[in-house]
């Protein structure tokens, strides 16, 4: 049956059959579940180019449900039944394989720096926000004595024209106690 069709090793031809089915699904690939996608880097996805190895790794599950679903129909073209596929493991070509990992570490490095970036961030907002409310406080704590003082000479001034007066002239004398040099404006 299968020489008829000029099959020589139809073993071989259904591999083919099934390997081509991978290749499509894997050159074609797009994640239904884009949660399991790095989702930390939002990077246009024309700039990628394509789909990574890890991404295949990650949805290795959502690949073999699709060789079974798409392999449904080799039993009525090839009379094999394809019973289910377990797919544990895509590996790059050995070809490629020092560039994958250039290309993981990297990717690797700028996530770490990226990560680093917004920690550092996040930490520069938090020290900011510490800082104004430092300023705040130490202000609110400079006008305080101010307001205190006010409050007084308001009280001595309504005691009475002469109680201001003695205030004053106290408040100097206790200036002058505590002054090293005083330099007075002569009379003229």
């Amino acid at each position: 049956y299968a020489y008829f069709f000029g099959v020589k090793n139809p073993i071989v031809h259904v591999m083919g059959y099934f390997v081509a089915i991978l290749r499509e699904r894997i050159a074609s690939f797009e994640s239904q579940d884009s949660s399991l996608l790095d989702e930390d880097i939002n990077i246009d996805s024309e700039l990628l180019g394509g789909v990574s190895i890890n991404d295949l790794r990650k949805n290795l599950n959502e690949i073999n449900d699709f060789m079974e679903y798409e392999c449904a129909s080799a039993e009525a073209r090839y009379g094999i039944e394809f019973d289910a596929s377990l797919i544990t493991g895509i590996d790059p070509p050995a070809e490629v394989e020092s560039a994958l990992a250039a290309i993981n570490t990297a990717h690797n490095e700028v996530s770490s720096d990226i990560s680093l970036a917004k920690a550092r961030a996040d930490q520069t907002i938090v020290q900011s926000k510490r800082a104004v409310e430092i300023e705040t406080l130490r202000a609110e704590a400079e006008v305080e004595p101010l307001i205190m003082l006010a409050e007084q000479l308001r009280e001595l001034k309504e005691s009475g024209p002469d109680v201001l007066g003695a205030y004053l002239r106290n408040v100097r004398l206790d200036l002058f106690k505590k002054a090293g040099h005083i330099y007075l404006e002569a009379p003229e």
